[in-house]
């Protein structure tokens, strides 16, 4: 039972920063599973609008005083719709709570699916999907659920042959939502391949692909599009002939999409030969998300990847032997997540009334209103954790509505030292950058800045062009901006960056709310050039280059954003 008491105490926590994954793995005292925790709150989420209004018509928090409306909801969905029901034993009092008014709960379920003419459980979900989506204003365009293939378990061919064996392909984003009415009752399975990204499908928001074997597995891997460009624009469409050679590092890995994604390629790169695979090096400072980084590697049947657990990627030494044949490095540093699209990670829950009408008389004593425990009296409608707003990759902060110049001016600092420290690597040849973010500042800003350090010219640094890029990243279209304004009427980072042209269209963007079905991100390649460097030359030190902290401080923020003055407003 702890379960619905640690996901009760979970969202009714005030937000603390980061996605809404990283809280519950990094939450203390919990005794739940933070996986189970996040399954349950996630997939309640779906059905809150159905639940709620099953216990407003049962009346069970008009009886049960036990019962909270988050408590309740979150009860009565396991109780119907989870394979094993309510997580605890038979005997619980919370549990039997519940139960003593499965037959009224039951019926008032069916009801509700029977007023919406879905034959299945399954049409019923659909169904109630697209009913938020109309409510919540999101109905001009569905995003896709984007799914990649894992090469080291298995090939695309093979998945479409299995697990998408009864899917439809269509050929834009746009054919995977329902055509009408009717089909969004009766869903037909439909399947884009991407044009950019190889081995990554979509299909329609809302498909569930966690019971299916391919992903217990690990041979699919829900990945959202965006997110894998960082993989890859550093690796590239190599083959067999000319695949990547050199160790790789990721610096800032949890919870392991990219590095999982590093892994893919290298496999596919070297299906073919006897070579073994270059290593990868994963890590992140946090040793509670690096327990997940460590799970997923496993599930995705990355052997080659070590996992530096709770490792700080700035306390690294780049002079470390074991890093004397890393050549490329991948880096997804925290950002504010201004990026980030509205999905299901940070759930928004509308919740039943405290104290719902009266139901005939049941099994139950029936009680005063005002002794509904856990809940004020009359406590209904919304509870929400932060703005419901979710990260495609996890790795970054949820935006809370408000736009802090001095802690993007942090970010940028902290990115940019991150980005740098990269730089160093002895015998490093490729870097790629990236955020989740839309702001100027954190990202050309931090591409800008990097151009201008010591390391980077001494050493040859310079953006990855549009023309050296992988094929799918070539034809992407949407690229570097050189300015910032906030929208008219509204308030916002401004500011313009020092970039040429060609500078602006080796960055690769994307927007949220258009018709590429992504949030908004940001990434840029660096590539090593001995015909760029010039040696000892005397440049503007931003940062702290060849200081290593031992921690990941930000003390030193402030005076490195005073240092910096890369832009103009």
């Amino acid at each position: 039972m702890s379960l619905y008491f640690d996901a009760v105490a979970i969202l009714n926590a005030p937000s603390s920063g980061g996605s809404f994954k990283s809280r519950i793995y990094s939450a203390r005292n919990l005794r739940a599973s933070p996986a189970q925790i996040y399954a349950l709150v996630t997939e309640a989420a779906k059905w809150d609008t159905v639940l709620t209004e099953v216990i407003d018509k049962s009346g069970i928090l008009a009886l049960e005083r036990k019962l909270s409306p988050l408590l309740a909801l979150l009860l009565v969905h396991d109780h119907l719709l989870a394979k094993k029901g309510i997580a605890a034993p038979a005997t619980h009092t919370l549990r039997q709570t519940v139960e003593r008014h499965k037959v009224r709960l039951h019926a008032e379920f069916t009801k509700a699916r029977v007023r919406r003419g879905c034959a299945t459980v399954e049409q019923f979900k659909a169904t109630i999907l697209r009913e938020k989506r109309l409510a919540d204003g999101t109905s001009h365009f569905i995003y896709p659920r984007w799914v990649r293939i894992n090469n080291i378990r298995t090939t695309l061919e093979e998945q479409l042959n299995t697990t998408f064996k009864s899917y439809r392909r269509v050929e834009s984003l746009a054919e995977l939502a329902p055509d009408d009415e009717l089909e969004t009752r009766k869903p037909e399975p439909r399947l884009f391949i991407d044009p950019h990204i190889p081995d990554l499908v979509a299909v329609p928001f809302g498909a569930d692909f966690t019971s299916s074997s391919a992903y217990k597995n690990g041979e699919i891997i829900l990945q959202d599009k965006a997110s894998c460009f960082p993989a890859y624009l550093l690796l590239g469409d190599r083959g067999p002939k000319d695949a990547w050679e050199g160790d790789l590092v990721d610096g800032c890995a949890a919870p392991g999409n990219k590095t999982t994604h590093l892994a893919s390629l290298i496999a596919k790169q070297y299906k073919e030969t006897t070579k073994s695979g270059p290593k990868i090096f994963s890590m992140d400072a946090s040793t509670m998300r690096s327990k997940t980084l460590q799970k997923m590697v496993g599930l995705a049947g990355a052997d080659s990847v070590t996992v530096l657990q709770g490792q700080d990627f700035l306390a690294l030494d780049p002079e470390d032997e074991r890093f004397e044949n890393v050549t490329g490095l991948l880096l997804d540093p925290s950002c504010s997540g201004s990026g980030i699209i509205g999905r299901d990670d940070v759930p928004h829950f509308t919740l039943p009334t405290a104290g719902a009408p009266k139901a005939p008389k049941s099994h139950g004593k029936k009680r005063k209103r005002n002794e509904t425990a856990d809940e004020p009296e009359g406590e209904q409608s919304k509870a929400t954790m932060g703005t419901p707003q979710a990260a495609p990759t996890d790795e970054n902060d949820i935006p809370d509505g408000t736009i802090d110049p001095e802690r993007l001016s942090k970010l940028a600092s902290i990115q940019a030292r991150i980005v740098e420290h990269a730089l160093s690597f002895p015998n490093a040849t490729h870097v790629t950058y990236s955020t989740c973010s839309i702001h100027l500042i954190e990202n050309e800003g931090v591409v800008a800045r990097i151009l201008s350090t010591r390391v980077a010219q001494e050493r040859g640094w310079r953006l990855l062009r549009r023309d050296e890029q992988p094929d799918g990243l070539r034809r992407w279209k949407k690229r570097g901006v050189r300015e910032e304004q906030p929208a008219e009427g509204e308030t916002g980072p401004s500011g313009t960056v020092d970039l040429s042209d060609e500078a602006l269209e080796a960055c690769i963007r994307s927007w949220q709310g258009d018709a590429e079905g992504l949030g908004g991100f940001f990434v840029a390649g660096f590539i090593r050039d001995p015909d760029h460097a010039t040696p000892a030359v005397s440049v503007k030190k931003d940062h702290k280059s060849h200081q290593q902290p031992e921690e990941h401080d930000t003390s030193e923020d402030d005076q490195e954003v005073s240092d910096w003055d890369g832009f103009s407003d």
